[in-house]
Order: C-alpha cells, then sequence, then structure tokens
C-alpha cells in the first residue's frame, strides 16, 4: 500500500470505530467518509462491503479473544476455560455497541471453510477445541455455534440494560446452568 493509501485506512479505520461506537454496526459509510475528509469511493477500495469494514474495527478484540481461547485451550478444567471465554466474548459483544449486531449478521460460521471477514468464523474456529474439551460437561449436541448465538442473543437483549455488563453476566450464567448442568 502506498503512504498515502495507508494513511487514508488508518484515518478511515480510526473515523469508523468512532462512528460505530456512537451509531452501532449501520453507521454511514457515507459519513464516515466525509468525517475522515475522503470520497466514498476511497472508503469502499478499503472496504467494498459494510461486513468488511465492521470486521476491520473489531479486528483487534477478535484476535484478542482467539488468543484467551489458544491460552485457555490446556487449562485443567475444561469447563471453567470454556466459561471464562464465554464470558469475555459476551463482555465484549454487551459492552462494545455493534458487535452483537455485526456477529448476528455473520454468515453461519464453518470452522471448515476460510472466511476473510467473518468475525462469527474466527470467534468459531477459537472456541470449538474449548467445546470439544468440555463436551463431556455439556448438554449432548450443544455447539460452538449454538453457544455463539446464545451469547449474541444475550448482548442484544441487554443493550439497553442500564447496566449492560452486568445483566449480561447474570443472563450467561443462567443460560450455562442450561446448557451445562453442573
Amino acid at each position: 500500500m502506498r503512504a498515502d493509501a495507508r494513511r487514508n485506512y488508518a484515518l478511515l479505520l480510526e473515523v469508523a470505530v468512532r462512528a460505530v461506537a456512537d451509531e452501532g454496526a449501520d453507521a454511514s459509510l457515507e459519513q464516515i467518509a466525509r468525517t475522515a475528509g475522503v470520497g466514498s469511493g476511497t472508503v469502499r477500495r478499503h472496504f467494498p462491503t459494510r461486513h468488511a469494514l465492521l470486521e476491520a474495527v473489531f479486528r483487534s478484540r477478535i484476535d484478542a479473544l482467539a488468543a484467551r481461547a489458544r491460552e485457555l485451550a490446556d487449562e485443567p478444567e475444561p469447563r471453567a476455560a470454556l466459561v471464562d471465554w464465554l464470558d469475555a466474548v459476551l463482555t465484549f459483544a454487551a459492552t462494545t455497541r455493534g458487535v452483537a449486531e455485526a456477529l448476528n449478521r455473520d454468515p453461519v460460521a464453518d470452522p471448515d471453510e476460510p472466511h476473510d471477514h467473518c468475525a462469527t468464523a474466527r470467534l468459531t474456529r477459537a472456541g470449538d477445541p474449548l467445546v470439544r474439551r468440555a463436551a463431556e460437561t455439556l448438554t449432548p449436541g450443544v455447539t460452538i455455534g449454538d453457544l455463539l448465538h446464545l451469547v449474541t442473543g444475550i448482548a442484544l437483549a441487554t443493550e439497553h440494560h442500564p447496566d449492560r455488563a452486568a445483566e449480561a453476566r447474570r443472563l450467561l450464567r443462567l443460560t450455562i446452568a442450561g446448557v451445562s448442568p453442573a
């Protein structure tokens, strides 16, 4: 990438992060371009779809969640490791505007198929080993896809709650009790 293209990308991403935090996943691409002082074509060159923009906005946190899953993969208590990771995913989804909407819009993730701009697929690949390790403590048939749908649903359900994170954690505890009775 040329130096001016790198600057435009960085500026667009900075503006997009603020816009998504303020307006959610439906932040106006045209307004992002105007705020960044570039044309809408520049936005489309760097982010050909809204999905690509959202993936870039949330990339560092998704990377951190994937790294956390790798760290937890060798924990001696598989169920506790899975719950810890789900709590981290939920905290991110419940406290960062636009994440739950973006995850809800992602196509159903197949961990065996590559997806260039799919946060759900990345989280599925990251969390699947945790689910497999904890399988004997889970209700039969529970998949990482099921758990990510539940986390996304909890985040969406608590979006307007005065203490989103606390309410989301409370609902996650109830959900875990249902899919993995201790």
